[in-house]
């Protein structure tokens, strides 16, 4: 028999089992935001004021490490203006000072191992023509109507050579070894096929620029395995 407190108790009971189920689900938790890739330095937009189009590097498409930025100078003995270039590690330092230097990362073709050594910062030229040398041709002899009798290939937009490039002799002889640009982004840090050193274009723009005739260029001595022959 039920009295008057077991009714009280029992109606007290359904109420909160009623609001209990009144309650809202708890929310699962968002999953973790994924953090996208940083975004490009400045001075990797797109270049005004060329004759050709230097476009912006696509966010993402370079690894942080390999931006051109100032690093501890790894060569403080040596003169301002000095290039060192590091095939193996796809690095080239430009000397500022005793303390600083400022790094770019390159990619490097088959002829950027096969040469080491101190050469001579001979000449610079704004885009470009490429001369294809007669080594190369005998290889790919569609490249014939750029060979160096037939005038090169015209700069610009398709040219190897890129916005700039630097030319090293050795004695007085052109080593045919070159610092250009024109470099994919993707290719940065690694090797390629062929060419010598090749930069992105707003890189070589800035060496170029700062760069100083007649300075030493080292190119370090590479563990892989040599090319004997120069392509640009």
């Amino acid at each position: 028999m039920l009295n008057r407190r077991t009714l009280l108790a029992a109606g007290g009971a359904a109420a909160v089992a009623a609001c209990a189920r009144q309650l809202p689900p708890v929310p699962a938790a968002p999953p973790p935001v994924q953090p996208g890739p940083p975004p490009m330095p400045a001075f990797y937009d797109a270049l005004q004021g060329e004759p050709f189009p230097v476009p912006a590097i696509p966010r993402g498409s370079i690894e942080p490490e390999l931006w051109r930025q100032e690093v501890a100078n790894p060569w403080p003995d040596r003169p301002r203006g000095t290039i060192i270039v590091d095939p193996d590690a796809a690095m080239l330092h430009f000397v500022e000072s005793a303390e600083t230097a400022t790094r770019y990362g390159v990619s490097v073709g088959a002829e950027g191992f096969s040469w080491s050594g101190t050469a001579r910062l001979q000449f610079q030229r704004k885009w470009p023509r490429w001369n294809v040398p007669d080594s190369m041709i005998a290889r790919k002899p569609e490249l014939e109507p750029y060979s160096v009798a037939n005038g090169g290939m015209d700069p610009g937009p398709g040219n190897p050579m890129g916005a700039r490039a630097l030319y090293l002799f050795q004695d007085g002889v052109d080593t045919l070894y070159r610092i250009h640009g024109d470099a994919s982004p993707r290719e940065l840090g690694k090797a390629v096929s062929s060419g010598c050193i090749r930069m992105l274009n707003q890189d070589v723009i800035h060496l170029y620029d700062r760069s100083i005739h007649g300075a030493d260029v080292i190119v370090l001595s590479s563990m892989r395995p040599q090319s004997t022959d120069a392509v640009y």
